[in-house]
């Protein structure tokens, strides 16, 4: 029992390192910034852990936007400077956004305060007016974080003057290079350029080429160059591979004890045929009226502990990125296609997901457990949507058959259930490029899903809705992939558009899923129905990963966290050592993560997600260009997908790829923008080119460095300029 004078040293006992509150009022008194060492000493605080427990303080009032960290590393209070705090984000224009790290409106930058700033930089600014539209523009202050030390690009020498121009479109500033720092690199060279000194509002960036790449046309050079434009990492730092070669090809005995043993249970992968990781096995039976599902997702958690080397770089990738010709994985393939991948015939760890189910296709309940599993087969979606139709040539073991025909029976469930809660169904066409052996698309296919897709889907989710469940039921930090409701603007828009249709659409601020889909199903069989589907995609939000949950709403539901891809999303791997750490009898209070760094995670993840996406689709515009600059002067049936008023994109129906047919072309009449109903209108004749409309075209020109594709209609015939200009 504590004596009366420990509970009294109790009472008075004070944690040495000031609170917030207690720095917000020194740093008022001082008045200016002041470094942490003056902090130090003002509050009679010695020596390394101090300084170190003090750092971190400060840090977190700087992530918090109470603080600010200039370059000189001194502190100060934003709000005695009237600034705030953000990251840059770019417009291929010039001139950009400030996405505040309070979670403010976003601040527009003019271009001229982007002269000395680049996409992705920290930054403090101040607001310095509204305009029309009551939005705010900047003034830039100060620049806390550079976003990136190389820029990839191309490599000009002119009257002896070398630069680099940025591959990435929203990197606006070129890079002088002098005399001597070119590192070899011939004129016309994609290279990569380390920055020396950065752009000023007056003067221009310097660096050194430290990389050629090659030259445009090499086979490789598309995916190469987004790897090193969007700051992709493919190397593995020394201690990663240190790591990584320490883990064997086979599962120790040790690893398996204590787990719940699956390994007599019919659990098979079913994945696309050129799948390299397997990261998810299921197994259904009948139970009762309904079924008891299986999905064992392979256990990560167990090889990658928080704080390795592993970890950290598995951070900084945040996740797999699948190019067309290669992919970029978060772990070494070691782990990414060996001991983690569900092979069939070996022993491995997981994580599973056991549910019943009922007849209406509703969860009834739940539990996670830790187990080791031996997958029965690799079975690829052709051979399980072939067996699911009947046919004979289907490929699938007979020992597994009735766990498919169970899989599919709860799927057929699984999918009214989808209905019910109003899931958006957008059946948008999916492509896949085949490469001929210089790296070059050979021809574009469309992929189609069957059953097989469809079920594997709703195994996942179903999983994916138990673990954010338990997530917020143990009430323990992790990360929900939420998606927000439309924005309104955005979808007043798309209202106004869909109104001039005559179709009947919700109000922006009261819309929900099932009124997505109720106008998907009044537009099937129209011929502009694809038009239509790809506009409503637009206006919804991207959904992103946060410890707060907010549901989804392309879902319809009010609780999701990825848990089924622990290889490729580094979210996942979070999910499942929330999970576990609650397994092991854990309280959420001793978990090794807490709300705010579970918050700087989540952003993390976002970003690197959005990179990824941004990469591969810029490697995918580059290999359309090419295809189609074989075809100059072709013939092409297409359909309008987008209009503004400067033209209308127009996207070829059998290969799915998009170019713009610009206003100057559209012949013999001046045409208006309607916004309201998306279309344009000549102004004598009458003439109306509106989304959906189906359009004959001939492929004009392909601009590979602004992979941009034009077209013209092929139902009007060029003038001769001489013409044109006689005309103006």
């Amino acid at each position: 029992m504590p004596t009366k004078n420990n509970k009294k040293r109790k009472k008075n006992y004070k944690h040495p390192i000031p609170g917030r509150n207690e720095l917000i009022d020194y740093f008022e008194k001082v008045g200016k910034p002041v470094r942490v060492d003056r902090i130090l000493g003002d509050f009679n605080l010695k020596g390394q852990r101090m300084l170190s427990l003090l750092t971190d303080r400060l840090d977190g009032m700087v992530r918090a936007g109470q603080l600010l960290e200039n370059r000189r590393r001194e502190y100060c209070l934003t709000q005695k400077l009237d600034i705030v705090t953000g990251r840059v984000s770019a417009h291929r224009d010039g001139f950009g956004f400030v996405l505040l790290d309070d979670g403010g409106d976003d601040v527009f930058l003019s271009a001229r305060e982007m002269r000395s700033v680049i996409d992705g930089d920290r930054i403090a600014l101040k607001i310095a007016g509204y305009d029309r539209n009551g939005r705010p523009e900047g003034d830039v202050v100060d620049i806390l974080e550079r976003s990136r030390t190389q820029v990839a690009g191309q490599y000009i020498r002119e009257r002896g003057i070398g630069l680099v121009i940025p591959d990435n479109p929203k990197v606006n500033h070129r890079i002088l290079v002098a005399r001597g720092e070119a590192g070899g690199a011939k004129h016309g060279e994609m290279v990569v350029v380390e920055i020396l000194d950065y752009p000023t509002q007056v003067e221009q960036a310097t660096g050194r080429v430290v990389r050629v790449i090659g030259s445009p046309g090499q086979k490789g050079i598309a995916t190469e160059l987004a790897i090193e434009s969007h700051g992709i990492p493919t190397r593995w730092p020394r201690p990663v591979r240190q790591q990584a070669d320490k883990f064997g090809t086979s599962v120790p005995t040790a690893a398996k004890k204590g787990r719940v043993d699956l390994r007599h249970v019919d659990l098979v992968t079913i994945d696309g045929a050129d799948a390299r990781d397997f990261d998810d096995a299921v197994y259904c039976e009948t139970n009762g009226g309904g079924w008891k599902l299986l999905v064992a997702i392979a256990d990560v958690g167990h090889y990658v502990d928080v704080g390795t080397p592993l970890d950290k770089h598995a951070i900084v990738r945040g996740t797999s990125v699948y190019f067309p010709d290669r992919v970029v994985p978060m772990l070494p393939e070691v782990l990414s296609n060996g001991l983690c991948s569900l092979n069939p015939k070996v022993d491995r760890l997981c994580m599973v997901c056991e549910m019943s189910v009922d007849a209406s296709g509703k969860v009834k309940k739940s539990k996670f457990m830790e187990a080791v599993m031996r997958s029965k087969a690799r079975l690829t979606y052709s051979q399980v949507g072939t067996f699911i139709e009947g046919k004979k040539e289907h490929g699938v073991p007979k020992a597994v058959q009735g766990s498919i025909r169970n899989l599919h029976a709860l799927y057929r469930a699984f999918s009214k259930a989808r209905n019910r809660r109003g899931a958006i169904e957008l059946n948008l066409p999916m492509t896949k490029f085949a490469l001929n052996d210089a790296g070059e698309i050979d021809h574009i296919k469309t992929v189609e899903r069957n059953d097989a897709h469809r079920l594997i889907e709703e195994c996942m989710i179903a999983a994916n809705v138990e673990a954010a469940k338990f997530l917020r039921r143990h009430r323990i930090p992790g990360l929900y992939r939420v998606h927000a409701k439309p924005d309104v603007e955005r979808f007043d828009e798309l209202r106004l558009y869909l109104t001039s249709l005559g179709l009947k659409v919700p109000h922006p601020e009261h819309v929900n899923p099932k009124q997505f889909n109720d106008l998907l199903a009044q537009v099937k069989g129209r011929p502009d129905s694809a038009s239509i589907s790809m506009a409503m995609l637009r206006s919804l939000t991207h959904a992103e990963y946060t410890p707060e949950n907010i549901g989804h709403f392309g879902l319809a539901l009010d609780a999701y966290a990825h848990f089924t891809s622990p290889i490729r999303r580094y979210p996942d791997l979070l999910v499942h050592r929330a999970i576990r750490h609650i397994l092991r009898g854990g309280k959420p209070g001793k978990y090794d993560y807490d709300g705010k760094q579970m918050q700087r995670l989540g952003e993390i993840t976002s970003a690197h997600e959005r990179r990824a996406e941004e990469a591969t689709r810029e490697v995918e515009a580059w290999l359309k260009c090419q295809f189609m600059s074989d075809r100059i002067g072709e013939q092409y049936g297409g359909v309008i997908t987008g209009v503004t008023n400067f033209g209308v994109f127009v996207q070829i129906t059998e290969l799915q790829i998009d170019g713009l047919v610009h206003v100057s072309s559209l012949l013999n009449d001046y045409y208006h923008f309607e916004s309201d109903a998306q279309r344009l209108v000549g102004e004598r004749g009458g003439k109306v080119y509106k989304l959906g409309d189906t359009m004959q075209v001939f492929v004009h020109k392909v601009d590979m460095e602004t992979r941009r594709i034009d077209f013209r209609p092929a139902d009007q015939p060029v003038e001769p300029r001489s013409a044109r200009r006689g005309k103006r």
